[in-house]
């Protein structure tokens, strides 16, 4: 989502949240070797912990920690997170069965954003959006991950159609005929989600600011 930068408006009052992986692992090796120390740990037991925190593991862990942090926001903020439909929703679920493991490993902490992480997913608090193209390939993948979620106890309540000619009411022969291609895919997109999807016209303008969405 690095483009989002180019695209919002700084007026608009909507902030992005980076994660630097390299600093959120120096941050975290710092803590787990200063808590290790003042714990008392011999020579050869904090040895063994940095070595532990050289392990690729662990940059997950810190990062993990870091998107967290970001979630809990939504204790008085709007929070949006853009991630991939293809593995990454259960990567994230399984980092956060898996993180407990890690951290005890590591001799590190739980922070409390970490384990209010899945309950507020799974809660009224969380509401997904489907973002899709009217092509089969990424309708199939939409549906692939409306099932994870499903299977993750996450409900999807609404779908988005990006990118669409068929919105443009276009007149190009060439382009009407790829729009006509459109309508099976927005008929079962409307039917499977209830009706409640919106669409998004193919723009070939810059999309800035206010003019991000064209419902």
């Amino acid at each position: 989502a690095a483009h989002l930068k180019f695209v919002l408006d700084e007026t608009s009052g909507v902030s992005m949240s980076h994660i630097d992986e390299a600093e959120e692992l120096k941050k975290y090796q710092s803590e787990v070797l200063s808590k290790a120390r003042a714990s008392g740990m011999g020579d050869e037991d904090i040895a063994y912990v940095e070595e532990d925190l050289r392990s690729p593991c662990t940059q997950e862990i810190a990062v993990f920690r870091a998107f967290a942090e970001i979630v809990e926001k939504a204790d008085d903020q709007v929070v949006v997170i853009d991630t991939a439909p293809t593995g990454h929703t259960l990567l994230l679920l399984e980092s956060t069965q898996s993180y407990n493991h890690e951290i005890e490993r590591t001799k590190g902490e739980i922070p409390e954003a970490v384990k209010r992480l899945l309950p507020r997913l799974k809660s009224n608090e969380t509401e997904v959006i489907i973002v899709t193209l009217p092509e089969a390939t990424p309708v199939y993948e939409a549906l692939r991950l409306e099932d994870d979620l499903q299977r993750a106890g996450i409900a999807a309540k609404w779908w988005v159609v990006n990118q669409s000619l068929y919105g443009t009411n276009t007149t190009n022969p060439i382009l009407a005929a790829k729009a006509a291609g459109e309508v099976e895919w927005l008929n079962r997109i409307d039917e499977h989600a209830g009706g409640k999807f919106a669409l998004i016209a193919w723009s070939a303008g810059e999309i800035k600011g206010n003019n991000l969405l064209t419902l």
